[in-house]
Order: C-alpha cells, then structure tokens, then sequence
C-alpha cells in the first residue's frame, strides 16, 4: 500500500501532462453528504440569529421556537405522505436507524429480526449487537445484481418476527429494493400467524431522489436524513407508524412524543424543511437530470478495459444519482487520491466506512471477490452538477486508470 501511494506522489509530480490541464473541481460524493443549498444556510441563520427559545418553554419565546419546529415537522411529514404526529426527529439518520432497531426489539418479548445482508452499517452494526444479547437475528441475502432475494427472506420469517429491514436505495450501488413487494410478504405473516412484523426501511439515500409515500410502500419505520440532499449535517428523522410500539434510546425527556429525549435541533430542522421545499420545487427536473448525466457519464467509461459496473444499467430499478464500479488490479482508495489530484473527488462507498480498509460488505454480499470489492469507488451526482462535470470527471478517471495501471502493473 506504502509503495502505491509513493509511486502516486512521483506520478503526480511527473507527469507533465496533468499539470497542463485546466484544473476543475468537480465533486461526486453526494452521497457522502451533499452541500448546503443557498436556502438552507438562510434558513439556519435566521433561526441562530432570531429565534432564541425553547420549544418545550411555556413563554412567547418558547411558542415560536415551537413554531418553528412544528413548521419543519409539517413539511416532513407532508412529503412523506405522513401525518405530522408520526415525524420523529432526531440527530440524522444513524440515530433514526438505531432507533428503528433497538426500539422495536427492545419494546417486544423475545423478538426475531430481519434485515437485509447489504444494509447500511447503522442497521447491521445494531442488528449484530442485537445477536450478541441474545437475540434471534437473521440477515437476508441479495443476488449478484444488487437486490434483496425476497424468496429467501420469505424463508426467514417466523411467527415471533417482530421486524423486518430493507433499505429503500442501497447506498453504495444506488438499487431500489423492493419494498413494496415485501410489505406484501408481511401480509402472508399475519395471515398465518395472526400477527405482522413491523417493516423499517432506511430511505437516506431515496429521500427526495426517488419518489415514495409511505402508505403506497406501507411501511411502518422510516428513516430520512437532512444532509444527503443538501440540507444541514446532524438531523434526521424518523416516520414511526400510529399505533407503532418503540422503546426509546435516550431518556431524560418527554419530546418527540417520548421517543427521543433532549432539545431538538430548531436550525437543522428549518434547513431540513428549506431542502425538502427545495426539491418539491425542483425534483423532477433535476432528478431527470441526474439520470441523463449519470447515463452520460457512464457512456463516456462504457469502453474502458477491465471496468466493472457494480450499479445495473437498468435504471427503472436504481436511484438517480449514483454509480459505482470495479477496476479490478487497482485499490479503490489509491484510485480515490489519484482522482483527487485531478481534482475529482469521489469515495470507496459508505463515508461512514471509507477510512478503513476492509472490502465493501455490499459487494461482498452481492457476490463480488474480494479483490473487485476492494477496487471500487462510487461515484455520486448532486444538484449542482452539471455536463462538463461529468465530461472532466470521465476524462481525469480514464488518465488515473492509465496512470495507475503503469504505476502498478497487474
């Protein structure tokens, strides 16, 4: 690894070609998180400037700080297609997830819990120390395209199944997971057995990306998060069905109807709601033009030796806005600088894991060796990319790929 990264800097100081071209800086980690929105850095100042309250006090400053959240609270739940009593807010969308698994196991005697082998690490990592207490959990496979095998999760169900976890649009290969077809799974659950597990979806990477209600999919968990559509990084949220029995992960406070104790976050939640309002604005065009670039720019690699795409092409099953690929022969971390100096910037996968070096659990899941899982990166689009972008970004990736396979031949 010392000795690819050495061979990089000498490269990147060489190879006078590089130095030549105009540098751009084009940013392909969306995904990772998105940056603020001119709306949203408004939003949150006016409420750090002016609304000093809080909500839970019972003076004039304290009714409109509750204002404010219930404003956010509204705006949530409408593009949901919730009620505004089932928004539950919280720090961002590892939180909701925790509180989604834990919640539901711990408010249940004797729980079994299912979740997709691919979810995001907020789900498995819980889901894991669930099994480590004692709990009966089972992790759902997926098939080499990238989607969960709804027949084997099918086998997976028990009459004491309290939950069930399928990520809406995986975030690392961008595929919509049939979660409406396992809603209907749960519905042969109760008429066996008298009783239906609740359904959870992590909706992180779909939210405002890929329109969804969430009485079309009839889910009863979901989770969003602000920062992955360019509003503030620290808040989330989570849709918790009428009726829905959760145990809460912090206590010292009756907020959130008891779900989730201390002051809520009054800036991150007006920036939320100035980027949902955002995106109700401007969604369909930009989510068609996230799909038209995405096309474009997986075009301009199509003939590229050795490349794997890990995303289907099939874009009636996956989300706008992201890509991701093999270059087998060549470490994804090492491809990730080299793109760098080029200044394209773009991530190995989940940001939450991209500083470790350990193959992608997503692809291993979907069947992947190791050595194409450790060669991939993701690359993710966002509102403020455009066509040359796009076509920078696809040229600076076929000069490292060149560069690189010269530095370190197969």
């Amino acid at each position: 690894m010392e000795l690819e990264l050495s061979r990089l800097r000498v490269a990147g100081t060489c190879r006078a070609r590089y130095h030549r071209r105009a540098m751009r800086r084009v940013y392909l980690d969306h995904s990772a998180t998105s940056p603020a929105l001119p709306e949203v850095v408004a939003a949150v100042r006016e409420v750090l400037e002016h609304v000093h309250g809080n909500p839970a006090s019972l003076h004039g400053m304290g009714l409109e700080a509750e204002r404010v959240l219930e404003r956010g609270r509204q705006v949530l739940a409408a593009s949901l297609g919730a009620d505004p009593s089932e928004v539950v807010f919280t720090s961002g969308g590892t939180e909701a997830n925790n509180l989604a698994v834990f919640g539901t196991a711990w408010a249940r005697q004797k729980p079994h819990v299912v979740v997709s082998a691919f979810e995001h690490s907020s789900v498995l990592e819980p889901a894991r120390r669930l099994r480590e207490m004692g709990v009966e959990v089972d992790f759902a496979p997926v098939d080499p395209g990238g989607f969960v095998r709804t027949d084997a999760l099918a086998d997976l169900l028990r009459p004491h199944t309290a939950l069930v976890s399928v990520v809406l649009v995986n975030n690392e290969v961008g595929t919509l997971q049939p979660v409406a077809e396992v809603a209907k799974l749960l519905d042969d659950v109760q008429t066996r057995w008298g009783r239906r597990p609740l359904l959870h979806t992590d909706a992180v990477q779909a939210f405002c990306h890929v329109p969804f209600r969430v009485r079309d999919l009839r889910v009863d968990l979901v989770t969003v998060s602000a920062h992955k559509l360019g509003g503030p990084k620290g808040v989330g949220a989570l849709y918790v069905r009428k009726g829905v029995r959760l145990q809460p992960l912090l206590l010292g406070g009756d907020q959130e109807r008891g779900l989730r104790g201390g002051t809520p976050n009054l800036p991150g939640i007006a920036g939320f709601a100035a980027a949902i309002r955002f995106w109700e604005r401007e969604g369909e065009r930009l989510r068609a033009r996230l799909r038209e670039l995405s096309a474009r720019l997986r075009a301009q690699l199509a003939d590229l030796s050795g490349l794997h795409w890990n995303t289907p092409s099939d874009a009636r099953r996956t989300a706008p806005h992201i890509l991701n690929l093999s270059v087998p022969g060549l470490r994804g971390e090492v491809l990730v600088h080299r793109l760098e100096q080029e200044g394209v910037y773009v991530s190995t996968g989940s940001a939450c894991h991209s500083r470790r070096a350990h193959p992608s659990h997503v692809l291993l899941a979907m069947g992947r060796t190791e050595q194409e899982a450790i060669s991939a990166v993701r690359l993710s689009l966002g509102p403020d990319t455009t066509e040359e972008d796009v076509l920078y970004a696809a040229e600076a990736f076929r000069l490292a790929v060149q560069d690189l396979r010269f530095l370190v031949p197969s």
